[in-house]
């Protein structure tokens, strides 16, 4: 979808832009049997505390449920409609199923209403929005909504844009080229959709001023070498100066920006063929 700019009228409008809408329905209600309450949590965990920080406030949303396992095996569905979810990057896509079931999955690319797609346990056809095994897709073929464990659901390539290519099925196991250049390997049995998710320009789109960053549950962020020294080790100085240390640090002191996060004897580390590309500062 194109990316929209307007006339520069104020301020905010002159940085900002939007998605046009053209092809889904942006105003539409959703399905009520597949909504249920999202209720704020503000960055909060079961015992109160913060855990994920600068969250809080932004518009109320209802959560549409996904079916992200697609066990319907053999029965055709209908694309109904599809709409905007402001829980995710990507469009939904409400399916009409032959046996009068209703459900949402996420929109691939160049999927349109009134289409017909359906999920099969074995072969099926190679149309966009079908989902089948990795076992039964052609090498080069692009995929999303992909499992990491048979029946599990998917779990990885579900954001707009999103898209991951079979690369090869080999002994039992699937070779799959992430986003990031990361090749993997997943088991066969594994199901994936055809096609690339859809909405690919949402990450084009500029906010253009604060208000609509805290319309999604976003509240302000202080830089740590603004902050004293009591608040930030970054903290502290006078007018402009550097972090004055060798590597940046969180509020707590520990190591931040480039440091690996990943656990050393992580099991899924042996599934794992080439580590992604890393990126030229």
């Amino acid at each position: 979808m194109p990316v929209k700019k307007y006339k520069p009228t104020t301020p905010g409008r002159r940085k900002s832009s939007v998605l046009v809408t053209k092809g889904i329905v942006a105003n539409k209600r959703p399905e009520k049997s597949l909504t249920k309450l999202n209720k704020s949590k503000a960055g909060r965990n079961n015992q109160g505390r913060i855990t994920v920080r600068h969250r809080g406030g932004g518009v109320k949303r209802l959560y549409r449920e996904i079916d992200f396992k697609r066990m319907k095996y053999g029965v055709p569905a209908k694309v109904a409609s599809i709409e905007y979810d402001p829980n995710r990057s990507a469009h939904i896509a409400l399916l009409h199923y032959a046996d009068g079931a209703k459900s949402y999955i996420i929109a691939p690319d160049k999927l349109e209403v009134g289409m017909t797609i359906m999920s099969t346990d074995t072969k099926g056809e190679f149309e966009i929005g079908n989902r089948m095994p990795l076992k039964y897709i052609l090498p080069g073929t692009v995929v999303h909504a992909v499992e990491l464990q048979p029946g599990q659901g998917a779990s990885i390539a579900r954001a707009a844009g999103s898209g991951i290519t079979v690369m090869g099925v080999d002994k039992g196991m699937a070779q799959l080229r992430m986003p990031s250049g990361e090749i993997r390997l997943v088991r066969e049995m594994c199901s994936a959709t055809i096609g690339q998710v859809g909405n690919m320009d949402h990450g084009n789109v500029r906010l253009g001023k604060a208000g609509r960053k805290r319309h999604l549950g976003w509240r302000p962020t202080v830089r740590g070498k603004v902050m004293n020294p009591v608040d930030h080790p970054h903290g502290g100085g006078e007018a402009a100066n550097s972090i004055g240390m060798k590597h940046p640090k969180t509020p707590w002191g520990k190591p931040a920006l480039g440091v690996k996060t990943r656990r050393k004897n992580k099991p899924s580390t042996k599934l794992i063929l080439k580590s992604r590309k890393k990126k030229r500062r």
